[in-house]
């Protein structure tokens, strides 16, 4: 029987296929691992204590993680059997933030897994209300263990009260609230029920090739993002073990150590990887140098389904077995396929990934769509390099009249929790208005061309769309981030951060000594290589959009610093107050 609500998914693993490692989370330096039964009987002994502690349906319970762990999914399921509603926040939010969305959500108890999380929510708990008690994953001086509740619930007897709880939840229910981290404004709770998500991660199972308990899976993108939330769903339902990785830090040598089958990631990371072994090209010499970058300008050159021809197909071979194989060996040897999401993916890296037999494909969607709307998937002709693949089933897409991407399906959000006016303005009928400009071609693959509420005119009246431009700019190694400005001016223009590493190494090899950003953007060689490599990439645009003059800027954009959102995303707003001056001399 099909799960209908997100506590079973477990459950159907243990019942079709269990797994002896269903999660796994490295402490201290040893892996503990944690099975479909032992998962079940953790999450019956969390729900057994939070009904004695009067949780009952509706409840909201916030949860905060640092790092990927099995105490959030055990946590989750366990709430989620009773009716109550999880309230995931990202650990990188400001104090601020927590209290503005504790206070919002009404969360009356909040889990934690660190000391640094843990004293970001206790410098704000008095100013929240609702909020009864904080317990942690980590053991923490004065902070109730998350550990009390499992010894707790374990005793307990209140396994009909359970079952009677777990009887009324419904497909329906409200399941989470999640705030979307937003790049302008407060946040928005973006309420998914049971069946949003439930009929999202049984569409897109369709889509990945993962053979039921035979596969290995990382995770690493943070959990509190639906994105990899839903995607730690679909690998309980396919019976996946998972791995978390300890940290963002370590992910290198945790792909070497779990040689996992599939993994998700973000565009920006996948770029890093690319980067660091193309790098690595420019320290070899001789015939070694040469083969290396022919067998990169090969992969660069790849098109699925031997649409390239024979003669192609056979350097593909060489080229695969004598370099692009040995990126494969960097990422554990057994990486098949690869899910980037949350951003817009370089077709470049689409195609080298997949050249050198890791099939990268593409996904589309939205919180408020739970959030997979369209992915792409090597078999039955459904993958194609430029694009986010094809609709999954039971999803609705259409085209409005100015290019917006509209969606209509059982995926779509129940509305913004206690926001009625701001629901209505994004949905026309059943249709959600997603914000994002896009097409469909005659194959039925959907592509996306920027987001609507980015693009903007000049002052001579041409839009320019940022984000196709900045996707294109990055693929210079000069280049970490970029953003295109204009709006209202006589001209494009763009800040840049440039890549600390490559630039510090590329002002070496000039007998140029950098020791800092802010030092290296002085040096007029490194900007004149940048804006020549700008130059260069403007010529796939039409002379309206390119960018006539850039600013380099002194410091590195982070999610900390507040330029970027948790998901890596650009914070426009805030990068355009943060270097006003440097706009506004692009401009003098």
């Amino acid at each position: 029987m099909e799960p209908t609500r997100l506590f079973e998914f477990i459950e159907y693993q243990y019942q079709n296929a269990p797994l002896n490692k269903a999660f796994s989370t490295k402490y201290e330096g040893k892996w503990e691992n944690t099975s479909s039964e032992e998962f079940i009987n953790k999450s019956r002994a969390i729900s057994r204590a939070l009904v004695s502690m009067g949780i009952k349906a509706g409840d909201k319970i916030a949860m905060i993680t640092s790092n990927n762990r099995s105490e959030w999914s055990i946590m989750d399921v366990g709430l989620l059997t009773l009716g109550a509603v999880n309230v995931p926040l990202y650990p990188t939010i400001s104090s601020k933030d927590y209290e503005y969305i504790l206070n919002h959500s009404e969360s009356i108890y909040c889990f934690v897994s660190d000391q640094e999380v843990y004293d970001k929510v206790i410098a704000i708990k008095n100013n929240v209300n609702s909020l009864k008690k904080v317990f942690s994953f980590d053991q923490i001086k004065g902070c109730a263990n998350w550990s009390e509740l499992l010894e707790e619930g374990s005793k307990m007897d209140h396994d009909q009260i359970v079952s009677e709880m777990r009887e009324k939840v419904k497909s329906n229910d409200l399941a989470t609230i999640i705030y979307t981290s937003g790049t302008t404004g407060v946040p928005k709770g973006v309420m998914l029920s049971h069946n949003n998500v439930v009929s999202n991660v049984i569409a897109s199972s369709k889509r990945l090739p993962l053979n039921i308990g035979e596969a290995t899976a990382l995770s690493f993108l943070p959990i509190c993002h639906i994105f990899e939330r839903v995607i730690l769903y679909i690998y309980m339902y396919n019976s996946v073990s998972v791995y978390f990785a300890e940290s963002i830090e370590t992910i290198a040598d945790n792909l070497k150590e779990i040689k996992p089958n599939v993994m998700t990631a973000v565009p920006r990371l996948l770029e890093k990887v690319y980067d660091k072994i193309y790098a690595r090209g420019g320290d070899l010499s001789g015939i070694k140098k040469s083969l290396f970058y022919w067998a990169v300008n090969i992969g660069l050159q790849y098109q699925p389904y031997g649409q390239n021809g024979a003669w192609y197909e056979l350097k593909l071979k060489i080229a695969k077995k004598l370099i692009l194989s040995k990126w494969k060996e960097a990422l554990g040897g057994n990486l098949e396929q690869i899910c980037s999401g949350s951003a817009p993916l370089q077709p470049r890296l689409a195609r080298v990934f997949t050249a050198a037999g890791m099939t990268l494909v593409e996904g589309y969607g939205l919180t408020e769509t739970s959030p997979v709307i369209s992915v792409g998937d090597m078999r039955n002709n459904n993958f194609k390099i430029g694009t986010v693949g094809k609709i999954i089933d039971g999803v609705e897409v259409k085209i409005a009249e100015d290019g917006e991407i509209l969606c209509k399906g059982p995926n779509v959000m129940m509305g913004y929790y206690k926001e009625e006016e701001m629901t209505q303005s994004v949905m026309s009928g059943d249709y959600f208005h997603t914000g994002d400009i896009g097409e469909i071609d005659s194959e039925g693959f959907l592509k996306i061309t920027d987001r609507k509420k980015e693009m903007f005119k000049t002052s001579g009246g041409k839009y320019i769309a940022p984000a196709v431009i900045e996707n294109q700019m990055k693929q210079s190694l000069f280049i970490e981030q970029i953003m295109v400005v204009g709006a209202g001016r006589k001209m494009p223009a763009a800040l840049i951060q440039p890549n600390l590493e490559h630039a510090i190494n590329w002002l070496k090899e000039n007998n140029i000594i950098c020791d800092s950003l802010k030092n290296a953007i002085k040096e007029p060689l490194l900007v004149e290589a940048i804006e020549k490599e700008i130059n260069q990439h403007n010529q796939n645009f039409g002379s309206w959009e390119q960018i006539k003059k850039i600013e380099l800027t002194p410091d590195e954009w982070t999610i900390d610093d507040g330029h970027l959102t948790p998901t890596m995303k650009l914070k426009r707003k805030v990068v355009s107050e943060k270097y006003k001056d440097l706009i506004d001399q692009i401009y003098s």
